[in-house]
C-alpha cells in the first residue's frame, strides 16, 4: 500500500505565547455545565495523529502512553513526538487540564494514549493507520479520534476500522475540508465517508455551516472548527480552523457521555447505543443534513439534564 494518508488540512490563524481561558469551542458544546457529573475520568482516547508534545504544562498529565508507528526519529517507536503541531492541537481539546493556566478540553479528566501515524510532513503512510488501530484496538481503548483522511476507499482501513467497533470502540473521524458550501455537492474523504464511523463536519463559532466543511450523507454531527484555541508546539497556543479542529470536540464529548451513561445504566453501553446517546446531545441548525448530520452537539440537552440529575422515572428506569 504506497498510498498515502495526509493529515485533513487546516488553517493556523494565530499563535500565543500564554493564555488562561476555557476556550469558545469548550463552551459551545456545554462541557463546563456536565463536568459536575463527569469529567470523562476513567476514558481513553486514541488519538491517531502527528504525535504529541508530551511535556506541555497543559497535557503531560494526561498522556499515559504511546507508540511511534512513522519513520520520524529513525522509526523509534517509543518516541511519538509532535514535530508538526496538528497532533498536540487536538489533544488539547480533548483533554487539556484544569491548572489554571493555558486552556482547558472538553474532558480534562480523560487519559490520552498518543499513536504517531503521520509524521512531521503530515503524511502517513496506510499501513501506518491499520497499524495504529490494530495497536488502539489491543490498549482496548475507549474512543479513537482521527483528523486524517484520503481519497481512497482502502479495504483494510474499513475493516479494521469494523474490527474496532466490533471491539466497542467509538471511532471518530474528521469529515474533511474539500467541502464548497453547498449541499447539492458531495465531498467524500475516507476513513470519515464510511458508514461506520462518527464523521464531524465543521462549524463556526457563529454557529454557521464552515464553507470548507465536506458536505455527504455520511455527515452525523457538527462541531466548531474555526479558530479553535488550544495547545500546541513549544508549550504555546495557537488558533487553528478545520473539520480537524472539531473532531476533537466531538470526540471529548463521547468521553462524557461514554462516562456519565455508564454509571447511569450500571452497564458499559454498546457502541451503538452510545452513538444514539450522542445523537440525543444534538440540536438542529437549519442546514440540510448532508452539511450538518443531526445537527450540533450540545450536550445539556433535556434529554440530558435527566441524567445529571441522576433522576429515575416510575417505572425505576433512568432516562437518558
Amino acid at each position: 500500500m504506497e498510498r498515502k494518508v495526509r493529515l485533513i488540512p487546516y488553517q493556523v490563524i494565530a499563535e500565543f505565547e500564554e493564555v488562561t481561558e476555557v476556550p469558545k469551542g469548550v463552551e459551545m458544546i456545554q462541557a463546563p455545565e456536565v463536568w459536575r457529573a463527569s469529567r470523562g475520568k476513567g476514558m481513553t482516547i486514541a488519538i491517531l495523529d502527528t504525535g504529541c508534545e508530551t511535556d506541555h504544562i497543559d497535557l503531560k498529565d494526561r498522556i499515559i502512553g504511546g507508540r511511534n508507528f512513522t519513520k520520524d526519529d529513525r522509526g523509534d517507536q517509543n518516541n511519538y513526538r509532535d514535530y508538526n503541531g496538528h497532533g498536540t492541537h487536538v489533544a488539547g481539546t480533548m483533554a487539556a487540564i484544569f491548572n489554571e493556566t493555558g486552556v482547558v478540553g472538553v474532558a480534562p479528566e480523560a487519559n490520552l494514549l498518543i499513536v504517531k501515524v503521520l509524521d512531521k510532513k503530515g503524511s502517513g503512510q496506510y499501513e501506518w493507520i491499520i497499524n495504529g488501530i490494530n495497536y488502539a484496538i489491543e490498549q482496548k481503548v475507549d474512543i479513537i479520534s482521527m483528523s486524517l483522511g484520503g481519497s481512497a476507499d482502502v479495504p483494510e482501513l474499513h475493516d479494521v476500522i469494523k474490527k474496532a467497533i466490533a471491539n466497542g470502540i467509538l471511532v471518530v473521524c474528521a469529515a474533511g475540508n474539500e467541502g464548497d458550501g453547498r449541499d447539492s455537492t458531495d465531498e467524500l474523504a475516507y476513513p470519515g465517508a464510511y458508514n461506520e464511523v462518527i464523521c464531524v463536519g465543521a462549524i463556526g463559532l457563529n454557529r454557521k455551516i464552515s464553507e470548507f466543511s465536506n458536505s455527504n450523507k455520511e455527515v452525523d454531527v457538527v462541531a466548531p472548527g474555526e479558530s479553535i484555541l488550544s495547545t500546541y508546539l513549544n508549550g504555546k497556543y495557537a488558533k487553528l480552523s478545520g473539520t480537524s479542529m472539531a473532531t476533537p470536540h466531538v470526540a471529548g464529548a463521547l468521553a462524557l457521555i461514554k462516562a456519565i451513561s455508564n454509571q447511569a445504566f450500571d452497564r458499559n453501553l454498546t457502541e451503538p447505543e452510545l452513538y444514539a446517546q450522542l445523537i440525543r446531545r444534538t440540536i438542529p441548525l437549519g442546514n440540510s443534513p448532508k452539511l450538518e448530520g443531526n445537527g450540533m452537539v450540545y450536550l445539556t440537552t433535556v434529554e440530558y439534564l435527566a441524567t445529571l440529575g441522576s433522576e429515575k422515572e416510575e417505572q425505576g428506569v433512568l432516562s437518558v
